[in-house]
């Protein structure tokens, strides 16, 4: 991450549509790896995208309501950005609400 150190969480209601392109977006930016600037809302977070990543899927019912948490963990590894470096920009979808 860029900027330095703490949390940044950042919540938006969607449209299944609007999810499922920013998911597409940032799906994307994995396959490709290299540097990925992704944004849901708030501030962009620059991000380097390793070969390997350690997965967690996490489903809870709350009331009447539902989470899916989808986490995804590597090591906070320092390099250089190079110019042959893929970099993608997951941006946040045009009509937020």
């Amino acid at each position: 991450m860029s900027g330095g150190g703490g949390k940044i969480e950042q919540r938006v209601v969607l449209t299944r549509q609007e999810a499922a392109r920013w998911l597409g977006e940032l799906a994307k930016a994995l396959e490709t790896g290299g540097t990925a600037d992704v944004a849901l809302v708030g501030p962009t977070v620059s991000l380097n995208l390793p070969d390997e990543f350690e997965c967690e899927l996490e489903l809870e019912p709350y009331g009447d309501k539902i989470e899916l948490e989808i986490e995804f963990m590597w090591p906070n590894t320092r390099r250089e950005a190079s110019a042959d470096q893929p970099r993608s920009t997951v941006a946040a979808p045009q009509a937020l609400r």
